[in-house]
């Protein structure tokens, strides 16, 4: 433990699993508390499984193995009562709120029925869920806090959604990390007389269940169309998408940042959109397909 959060309490959504998990563990690695919360049940349009109880009690022991405590409480982003609750329990028990990790996101996908209301489940989850998290915790956070927002390298890059075989929902998911550009930046400035930073995560394709499940493997093989593309499979085309040559980046790589972001080393860093995807954005910027 390097001590570089000690004292500080994190708030942390989508933390089941993750990156919402890699974050809770690297932050209290550094010193920090945490309070966490995810959906623990299934949303009908997000064909691939969502996090359990068991995930977010599984991060909640990982968080106390570290010597650190950890609220954790079942609650919806989407409901921005429940998410209240959530952090003013966690606050009640330990004592203030210093940094906002909003990390919920899920990507729905038609699988051959699109709906119009998968555009409205991905942005009220990857959009408004980020705007509820920024409403509860603003009364609570300390001046000098930080607040993350995870957005992603497919937000700033065209085309990277409009996949027919993703629909409504991965329009919907790419509306909203694109709109949270616009709102990082007036949120960075109208706290910045309290010295709050709020600052942006892009990352590129990353090592967890949003990425590997068998709608995504067709996205990324359209050549195997007709048939079921393996993990292997898809992982040629993941490769291709990035300028180094991997695959992905570990959720341990996004939660690396976030640390920083979250601590006094990056006191005077706010507003700004910072890009984990190993070069794919400089090797695409007009899209795979540009």
């Amino acid at each position: 433990m390097n001590g570089r959060l000690t004292g500080k309490v994190a708030f942390i959504t989508g933390a089941g699993r993750g990156q919402g998990r890699a974050h809770a563990v690297r932050m209290a690695h550094d010193g920090a508390d945490i309070i966490c919360i995810d959906i623990c049940e299934q949303i009908e349009s997000n064909k691939y499984p969502l996090s359990t109880i068991e995930d977010l009690e599984t991060t909640s022991k990982l968080v106390e193995n570290l010597g650190r405590r950890c609220i954790a409480v079942k609650a919806d982003v989407r409901e921005r009562d429940q998410l209240r609750d959530a952090v003013q329990t966690g606050v009640t028990e330990l004592g203030h709120l210093d940094i906002l990790v909003a990390n919920a996101g899920i990507l729905p996908m038609a699988l051959g029925n699109p709906k119009p209301s998968d555009f409205v489940d991905a942005t009220d989850v990857d959009l408004l869920g980020v705007m509820n998290a920024v409403a509860v915790t603003l009364p609570l956070i300390t001046d000098g806090g930080s607040m993350i927002i995870t957005g992603s390298t497919a937000g700033l890059m065209p085309g990277t959604t409009s996949n027919s075989l993703m629909g409504p929902g991965g329009s919907g998911y790419a509306w909203a990390k694109n709109t949270l550009i616009g709102y990082v930046e007036q949120m960075a400035l109208h706290l910045a007389p309290r010295m709050i930073r709020v600052n942006a995560i892009h990352p590129t394709n990353c090592n967890t269940h949003l990425l590997h499940n068998d709608g995504l493997y067709a996205v990324f093989r359209p050549d195997m169309r007709g048939t079921k593309p393996t993990r292997e499979d898809a992982e040629l085309a993941f490769t291709h998408f990035q300028a180094m040559p991997i695959p992905y980046v570990e959720p341990e790589d996004i939660a690396n940042l976030a640390a920083f972001l979250a601590s006094d080393e990056s006191r005077y860093i706010t507003g700004q959109q910072i890009r984990v995807d190993a070069g794919a954005l400089l090797k695409f910027p007009n899209g795979p397909a540009g």
